[in-house]
């Protein structure tokens, strides 16, 4: 037994003494746009070892978002850095002794849970030869949206909209949080937003939203009955290919 506790304890002492501090930088970034960081509420990112599962690192990117003109608005040429000290990252600092295969896992934006995204990658880590600079970047798709009214499992009495129509609004942002508005960067004219409505498990109707103001669509729709309404909202960029959703369901009432 105390053989056995002496080996654990030379192997680890072993360990230590060649295990090498190396760093890593890992980033999330919205698709079409730039990245994910605190005032999103950042991302969040895993580094395992790919063999084991172990956790070798974990932690929350923080930092801005970064250059726009750069990022957004400038041709970009080969080994050309997109990022500074102050653009948002998480920086694993790992003590390896040989190299190891690890798998970088992206939850983001970790604070959106209805708009979150998975996403992954592996790579060799050589013990001492850091990653840093924009590191390793995983891009994060979608849009991160949110249906403002009506709200979820909302009682709406039929009278009350009768004259004037049911509201539907929803804000709509990048995955980093970037605005959307008609003309800006990201330009809500070149996107395809629309409101799916079910009336009692069937199609009520497609209906587009306009974008009246920054971050904000919205429709107005006629109400004529009673019924379990149910609202998905989707927003679709045909130049990237870019998807988001949300749902929810209210009640109107006799």
């Amino acid at each position: 037994m105390k053989r056995s506790i002496l080996a654990v304890l030379l192997f680890s002492l072993c360990f230590h003494a060649f295990a090498t501090e190396t760093k890593l930088m890992v980033r999330a970034k919205a698709k079409d746009a730039k990245f994910v960081g605190s005032s999103i509420g950042g991302a969040h990112i895993i580094v395992r070892n790919s063999i084991n599962g172990e956790i070798l690192a974990e932690g929350i990117t923080s930092g801005s978002t970064g250059n726009t003109g750069l990022i957004m608005k400038t041709p970009i040429e080969r080994y050309t850095q997109l990022t500074d000290a102050e653009t948002a990252g998480f920086l694993a600092v790992l003590d390896i002794a040989e190299p190891t295969y690890v798998r970088i896992e992206v939850i983001s934006p970790i604070n959106r849970k209805n708009a979150q995204v998975h996403a992954s990658t592996e790579l060799w880590l050589i013990p001492g030869k850091d990653i840093l600079g924009d590191g390793v970047v995983i891009e994060i798709p979608g849009f991160v949206i949110d249906i403002l009214t009506p709200n979820t499992h909302q009682y709406i009495p039929l009278e009350s909209i009768k004259s004037t129509g049911l509201d539907i609004k929803a804000n709509i942002v990048m995955m980093c949080g970037c605005p959307i508005e008609k003309g800006g960067v990201w330009d809500s004219e070149i996107m395809e937003v629309k409101a799916i409505v079910k009336k009692d498990d069937k199609v009520f109707g497609e209906f587009p939203l306009d974008n009246p103001s920054r971050n904000l669509f919205s429709t107005n729709l006629k109400i004529e009955s009673a019924g379990h309404y149910q609202v998905l909202v989707y927003a679709y960029n045909p130049k990237t290919g870019n998807t988001g959703v949300d749902t929810i369901n209210c009640v109107v009432t006799e």
